[in-house]
């Protein structure tokens, strides 16, 4: 998937210096960063994004907290402090990337998710 961002630069920082997410390809006015072993992030440079933009980005990782304590590091306001959402059984925190753009930490409590994935 790609979103639209209005500075590629900032969006570039953010997601490569600030979340840590390796770089894999520049194609100039669209960079695409590693998010998993299958997954990947894609923002290309638009005049206008949208104003509100509604897609949520989820980063799965079995230590929300680790990530969360780094980000605070770094700098990062939080949205949303970790918690746990009982309806989902997932523990999670909110932040917003240059964007706009919502980004959740997640990790799933549900034991069934293991057996889905083929992890734990």
């Amino acid at each position: 998937m790609f979103f639209p961002t209005r500075d590629l630069e900032g969006t570039t920082e953010f997601y490569q210096g600030t979340l840590g997410l390796p770089l894999v390809l520049d194609q100039g006015t669209c960079r695409i960063f590693k998010a998993t072993a299958g997954a990947f992030l894609g923002f290309c440079q638009k005049a206008a994004p949208p104003d509100s933009p509604q897609a949520i980005i989820t980063l799965v990782t079995e230590d929300v907290d680790a990530w969360v304590e780094e980000l605070r590091t770094r700098g990062v306001r939080l949205e949303k402090g970790p918690q746990f959402n009982p309806d989902f059984q997932i523990y999670h925190a909110f932040l917003r990337d240059p964007n706009g753009y919502l980004v959740e930490i997640q990790r799933f409590a549900d034991p069934r998710w293991g057996e889905r994935t083929g992890a734990g």
